[in-house]
C-alpha cells in the first residue's frame, strides 16, 4: 500500500465534516473580535437569515436571531402534522423542500465575548439550541438570553438556567452596557399559527397573544439606530413605529413566498415598510437561506429605481451578502455589497516572474 493510500484510509465522513464545517471556520469570529470600532460608528455583520452581530464604539457586542442550524436533509420524512403552521395555513401535508442554501459563516462555539443575545421569536431558524448550548456551556461567557415568553420557555426546556434568561414584552426598555434596547411589537402573523413550547394553545378560532410569542427590537447606539423586525409581515402599524421612533437602519424579512403562502415581505412590501418607518436605509434579509423561498433582492433595487422619483423616497435599499460587514455611517450610501477583494499589498514587494510582461 502506498503512502497516499494510507493517508486516504484515514479519511472518513467524520473527518470530512470536521475539516469542512463550518465552511468559514473561525474567520468571521476572528474578524469581529479584532475589529475596533471607531468613535461615532457601529459595525454590523450579517450571519445569515435574520442573524445579525452588532458592535459599537464602546466595543459592546449584541447578537440577534443567531442561528446555526439546517433545513431538510433527507426525502424520508413524515407528512406535516395537523398542527404544523404550513398545514394550518394552506392544508399542505407534504413537508416543504426547504434545504439550507447558505454556508455557516459563524462558529457559535468560538464566541469569545457577547454582551447579550436577543431573539425575536421561536421559529427554529431564529431560536437555535446550538447557539444556546455554545453560550451557556462556555463558562467564560455570562451572556443574558433575552426574548419573549415563548422563546424563554424553549430555552428553559433545553436546560438554560433561569438566571440567564430575561422575558421581554413590547413597551419594555433596558440597556446592555451603553446600548439602549426598546422592545416593540412584532407583526409576524405566521407565529400565531405555530404552537409554542410550554404554553397553552387557544381554540383555533381565537387569536393568540402575539406579545408572548414574538417581538421586534430597536437598538440605539451613539452612531444611530437599528430596527430589527424579526419575521414581521407588512403592517400598517409600521407608519406608527416610524412616527414614534427615529430609525436609521431597518432590517426586514424578504423572500419569495410559495404559491398559497403569505409568510415574508415581497419587494413592494419592503419599499412600503421602509417608507412608513421613515428609515434612512432598508436592508432585506432572510431571502438567502431556504431553497424553496429564495428571493432575488435585485427585484427590490429595480422597483426602487422605478418608484423613487415618483414617491420622493428619502431612503434607499442596501443589498448585503452573508458574512459581510457594514459600517454606519461610513457605508450609508452603498447600495450593493461586495466581499473584500484582497491583495491590498500588491506590488509593495518584488514580483517573481520570468520577465516583466509575462502576464
Amino acid at each position: 500500500m502506498t503512502t497516499k493510500d494510507k493517508q486516504l484510509s484515514n479519511v472518513t465522513e467524520d473527518t470530512w465534516i470536521k475539516a469542512t464545517f463550518p465552511e468559514w471556520g473561525n474567520w468571521l469570529n476572528q474578524s469581529i473580535d479584532r475589529e475596533k470600532v471607531l468613535r461615532g460608528h457601529m459595525r454590523l455583520w450579517w450571519l445569515g437569515n435574520m442573524g445579525i452581530w452588532l458592535k459599537n464604539d464602546e466595543q459592546t457586542n449584541i447578537a440577534i436571531d443567531l442561528w446555526a442550524g439546517t433545513g431538510k436533509q433527507t426525502h424520508d420524512l413524515p407528512d406535516n402534522p395537523p398542527r404544523h403552521q404550513w398545514r394550518r395555513m394552506l392544508g399542505a401535508m407534504q413537508t416543504q423542500p426547504n434545504l439550507r442554501r447558505t454556508p455557516q459563516v459563524f462558529n457559535p462555539f468560538s464566541i469569545t465575548t457577547l454582551d447579550a443575545l436577543l431573539v425575536t421569536h421561536y421559529h427554529h431558524d431564529h431560536l437555535d439550541r446550538n447557539v444556546a448550548a455554545s453560550i451557556v456551556n462556555n463558562t467564560a461567557l455570562k451572556t443574558p438570553l433575552i426574548g419573549p415568553r415563548a422563546v424563554v420557555n424553549q430555552w428553559l426546556a433545553w436546560g438554560v438556567p433561569e438566571n440567564r434568561v430575561k422575558v421581554v414584552h413590547p413597551g419594555d426598555s433596558f440597556k446592555v452596557k451603553d446600548i439602549k434596547i426598546e422592545v416593540l411589537p412584532s407583526y409576524d402573523r405566521t407565529i400565531l399559527i405555530t404552537d409554542p413550547v410550554g404554553m397553552s394553545v387557544p381554540d383555533d378560532r381565537q387569536i393568540p397573544d402575539m406579545d408572548e410569542r414574538a417581538v421586534a427590537y430597536l437598538l440605539t447606539t451613539s452612531a444611530g439606530t437599528i430596527y430589527h423586525a424579526g419575521d414581521s409581515h407588512y403592517s400598517v402599524n409600521f407608519a406608527d413605529v416610524g412616527i414614534q421612533h427615529a430609525i436609521d437602519i431597518a432590517l426586514l424579512a424578504f423572500a419569495e413566498n410559495p404559491v398559497g403562502v403569505q409568510d415574508k415581505m415581497t419587494s413592494v412590501d419592503i419599499l412600503r415598510a421602509a417608507e412608513a418607518l421613515k428609515a434612512k436605509l432598508v436592508v432585506p434579509l432572510h431571502w438567502d437561506v431556504w431553497t424553496n423561498t429564495l428571493g432575488d433582492p435585485n427585484e427590490i433595487l429595480a422597483l426602487y429605481d422605478y418608484r423613487k422619483e415618483r414617491f420622493r423616497y428619502q431612503f434607499h435599499p442596501f443589498i448585503w451578502q452573508i458574512g459581510g460587514e457594514f459600517d454606519w455611517p461610513s457605508d450609508r450610501e452603498l447600495r450593493v455589497y461586495h466581499y473584500p477583494r484582497g491583495f491590498d499589498d500588491r506590488f509593495k514587494h518584488p514580483a517573481n516572474l520570468p520577465y516583466s510582461s509575462f502576464l
